[in-house]
């Protein structure tokens, strides 16, 4: 069996795993998640799973930028194994080396996964109709603790279509820009997130 491909990501803490695809006349598999993998690139298994979900999106659809509070905090696994979705990454814990920068990766049947740490907001654009991101994630959805930063804030300069209309929802459409969330202290702190992390990991 050919290897996983392992390519960390701008954002600290964040890795891309690129696992073999195996296709014939009948479809697919493949294995999105495989622990050798994984604790070879970050030194540790993947969290305990409390959370499994997943959602499906019309082409065109912009979900995100989506974050939880910490603490609590989630740590994320995702993967696009049906459609295809331009995937973004971005730092929004304050005191992160990385703070403020994103990362772009287009997911889908090649069964490309990302590790998303605590504090890293997810966001992505729907490139096909019926396109589904699966979440698998340390802590299960609490509505309150969840939170979100607009992917429009031209700070962040996200490389969406100008033209961009899609169907949004009102959380999204209302959220704030990654300063004004700043300002309102509704960002982690690198410092809390590290410390949910090693708690993940006793």
């Amino acid at each position: 069996m050919s290897a996983v491909q392992v390519h960390k990501l701008g954002i600290e803490g964040a890795f891309e795993f690129t696992p073999p695809v195996y296709k014939d006349d009948r479809g697919l598999f493949s294995s999105p998640y495989q622990e050798a993998a994984f604790t070879e690139a970050t030194g540790r298994p993947l969290f305990p799973v409390k959370d499994i979900s997943h959602n499906l999106s019309a082409r065109g659809v912009l979900r995100g930028i989506h974050y939880t509070a910490t603490p609590p905090g989630r740590a994320k696994y995702v993967y696009c194994p049906y459609g295809r979705v331009q995937d973004f990454l971005i730092d929004l814990r304050v005191g992160s080396p990385t703070f403020g920068q994103w990362e772009a990766t287009e997911i889908g049947d090649d069964c490309r996964a990302l590790y998303i740490p605590v504090g890293v907001g997810h966001a992505f654009l729907s490139l096909a109709d019926d396109s589904m991101v699966v979440y698998v994630m340390s802590e299960g959805y609490v509505p309150e603790n969840e939170h979100a930063v607009s992917p429009l804030d031209p700070e962040l300069g996200l490389p969406l279509p100008a033209e961009l209309t899609a169907a949004r929802s009102q959380r999204d459409l209302s959220a704030p820009t990654l300063a004004e969330a700043r300002e309102q202290g509704l960002l982690p702190t690198y410092e809390a997130c590290r410390e949910v992390e090693a708690q993940l990991w006793p």
